[in-house]
């Protein structure tokens, strides 16, 4: 995350444009894997963060929670890995 912002930083003080940001980024191998494991560890981290938050404060137990968090993660991987692909693809 932290690279994230300074690369964000870096290049909006540089004077680019969002335009300008992904005609850089296009083909970016190295970018493409990095925010690819980025998107990764977002996957698995905040559902199980969630989890238990769901337990303490809803009581949320069973089945039925696992399932929601695991259609929630299948959510933040499709969502963050099309976003991935639009900024280096």
């Amino acid at each position: 995350m932290a690279v994230h912002l300074a690369t964000v930083i870096y290049a909006v003080q540089g004077g680019l444009s969002a335009a300008e940001i992904l005609v850089r980024t296009r083909g970016n191998a190295a970018g493409f894997a990095f925010y690819s494991l980025f998107v990764l560890a977002v996957t698995v981290h905040a559902p199980i963060g969630l989890r238990s938050v769901l337990i303490e404060w809803l009581g949320w137990r069973g089945r039925s929670r696992d399932l929601f968090l695991l259609i929630f993660a299948a959510a933040l991987a499709w969502m963050g890995m099309r976003a991935a692909v639009g900024v280096f693809a």
